[in-house]
């Protein structure tokens, strides 16, 4: 009986390796902070694990993983906890680094695009996250934010014409996104 315990403890360590960067990227723009955003994937693992044996066995545990943890997020706002994508003195904050291949990087002003971010509602970050950072489509993001694919249409939607309002960012948004 210890070995499927073993195996399943081994199953996820694998998992948690290899997803960390992209859970940790997905939760620093929802949260916008280091620190919250390394709470929210460590409680939202805390919660993985003591379900592994589901999780593992379901069709996508990356999608299971990530409706957890916009759950998890979706909680705490509601709780009125607040949200800082730009703190007033960043003096002391240690820089996320980004994947290669991260979309984020390639943006001009990084510092513009969290600031601008921090202004969406957080369904409508959410949506602009899933679907432009996270690419996934818009039945991925619907399920990933438990709504319907119309929701999650309207959400980017709104959140985009926010961002392309932004002079900063309107080449970004206009010429980096989809269409």
């Amino acid at each position: 009986m210890g070995d499927g315990k073993q195996t399943r403890n081994e199953e996820f360590r694998s998992f948690v390796v290899g997803r960390w960067p992209r859970l940790m990227r997905t939760a620093f723009l929802l949260t916008g902070e280091q620190h919250a955003a390394e709470d929210l994937v460590q409680s939202t693992l805390e919660q993985v694990y003591v379900a592994w044996r589901r999780v593992g066995a379901a069709d996508d545990p990356e999608a299971y993983v990530r409706r957890v943890m916009i759950n998890a997020h979706a909680r705490r706002h509601r709780r009125k906890l607040r949200e800082f994508l730009a703190p007033k003195d960043d003096s002391g904050l240690v820089r996320e680094r980004a994947d290669t291949g991260d979309r984020i990087a390639q943006a001009d002003d990084r510092g513009a695009l969290l600031t601008a971010l921090a202004q969406l509602p957080p369904r409508q970050r959410a949506a602009v996250v899933l679907r432009y950072w996270e690419d996934l489509t818009e039945t991925q993001a619907a399920e990933a934010m438990g709504c319907s694919v119309g929701t999650v249409k309207s959400n980017t939607a709104k959140g985009i014409a926010k961002l392309r309002a932004i002079p900063e960012l309107a080449e970004t948004v206009t010429h980096g996104g989809r269409k």
